[in-house]
């Protein structure tokens, strides 16, 4: 990964994902109903759109991500 102000914005966020699949989701019950999961959704939406693009797209996946919502395979754009 070659540093640029993209990669530097999204690191953070990237690292809390990372976190959170490695220290919080193997303790909780599998919930997602979408393929890929909401959490490799959101770093592949930060990673091919950056902070701002990426993440609406992260925050309108994870919304949907309910009872009420969508299923299925749903790739990044």
């Amino acid at each position: 990964m070659k540093l640029s102000l993209k990669n530097i914005l999204i690191s953070p966020f990237v690292f809390l994902v990372r976190f959170y699949q490695v220290a919080i989701s193997p303790y909780t019950p599998s919930a997602c109903r979408y393929s890929p999961t909401c959490s490799q959704y959101t770093l592949e939406a930060l990673k091919k759109h950056g902070l701002f693009k990426g993440g609406w797209l992260a925050v309108k996946r994870i919304a949907s991500c309910n009872p009420w919502g969508g299923s299925g395979y749903d790739p990044v754009p």
